[in-house]
């Protein structure tokens, strides 16, 4: 596996504008701030063990049963406990993609199989994937829309890989944390096979969805209630904070927010497409709130002489020097992006 490299690493790259960390554009809300402040007088507890109210509201958020949520610190910590509970022997992972599913199924001495990705195909996944589903997988991990491609799978082609996973006792793992930000989520969610596939796992994030990322609060939505229990027991009891707790029930209220934020999106998103591609770059079809596209190979540092954090996409298998990544934001700070593109260009003319 590649050098093990995230966005948003604004601690050694100073006085930049974060291009690279792909959270709502609205920033915390206010609201989620409040209530992680008005926490602290009660840090000389500890957290509730369980996070029960917290998991109450999540089920109503996403209108599921209580009891098949689990949290965790940040959604990577799902990722691990979902490795270390059901402890797979075999796992198949899509390349490029998120590269926690790797590195937590490395950890627990999983076998890791890669299905590459197409470029010719926009690293689309398309039907030729259900031939590479098996007996002798334990697990296969899927991103969608898929990270950092932005590329998302049809509901049609899910439902096909979830059933064939089921007929061959393969655990799906489906990671839908920017599903927020596709303009039709509910058409592409796969929250209403839960009940009857207890072999899907979907993961979720307060991250994204709410830009509170130094919070670290992610979750998984399960049938598999035993597979829950054997989660819990791999985590340590106080693994969602106080803090992280309020913060949480505090967000899931935001829906003006969350609209807000997804309007923007859609109409950013638009705008650095079109200034993207009449530089001469190719961007592929994100359906996320970031987009993905191929430049020159050292676009990175040219960008950060020009005070932009763009995320350099070569550590991730499957891809080389001169894809990247970046976040859509507020029309102000995607102006800046744009300037200093454009100067770049101007400089190589």
């Amino acid at each position: 596996m590649k050098k093990h490299v995230h966005g948003g690493d604004v601690y050694h790259y100073r006085n930049c504008v974060d291009f690279s960390a792909n959270c709502n554009p609205l920033g915390t809300p206010e609201s989620v701030k409040a209530a992680a402040r008005e926490s602290m007088e009660r840090i000389h507890e500890y957290p509730q063990v369980g996070y029960q109210p917290l998991k109450e509201a999540i089920g109503k958020y996403e209108q599921v049963d209580p009891g098949w949520v689990i949290c965790g610190n940040g959604a990577a910590e799902v990722i691990f406990s979902v490795c270390r509970a059901g402890k797979p022997k075999r796992a198949l992972v899509t390349g490029p993609t998120f590269a926690e599913y790797e590195q937590a199924l490395q950890s627990v001495g999983c076998e890791v199989e890669h299905f590459w990705l197409e470029e010719e195909e926009d690293f689309q996944v398309e039907k030729d994937f259900l031939k590479a589903l098996r007996p002798e997988l334990d697990i296969v991990f899927l991103c969608n829309p898929n990270n950092p491609t932005g590329v998302l799978t049809e509901k049609d082609l899910l439902m096909e890989i979830l059933k064939q996973c089921r007929e061959l006792d393969i655990f799906l793992v489906v990671d839908e944390c920017f599903l927020d930000f596709v303009e039709e989520p509910e058409v592409y969610t796969l929250k209403s096979m839960l009940g009857e596939y207890k072999n899907l796992f979907l993961v979720k994030a307060f991250t994204k969805r709410y830009a509170m990322p130094g919070l670290r609060l992610g979750y998984g939505l399960c049938a598999n209630t035993r597979l829950l229990e054997k989660m819990t027991e791999e985590n340590q009891p106080w693994n969602i904070s106080t803090p992280a707790q309020a913060a949480g029930m505090a967000a899931l209220l935001e829906s003006a927010y969350v609209k807000a934020g997804r309007q923007l999106v859609f109409k950013e998103k638009a705008y650095l497409r079109e200034k993207l591609t009449s530089l001469g770059m190719k961007v592929y079809p994100s359906k996320a709130n970031y987009l993905f596209f191929k430049g020159p190979e050292d676009l990175f540092e040219a960008c950060l002489q020009k005070g932009v954090l763009i995320r350099d996409c070569s550590n991730y298998p499957g891809l080389s020097k001169g894809y990247y990544r970046i976040a859509v934001k507020k029309h102000e700070q995607n102006e800046i992006l744009v300037k200093a593109l454009e100067e770049i260009w101007q400089k190589r003319l």
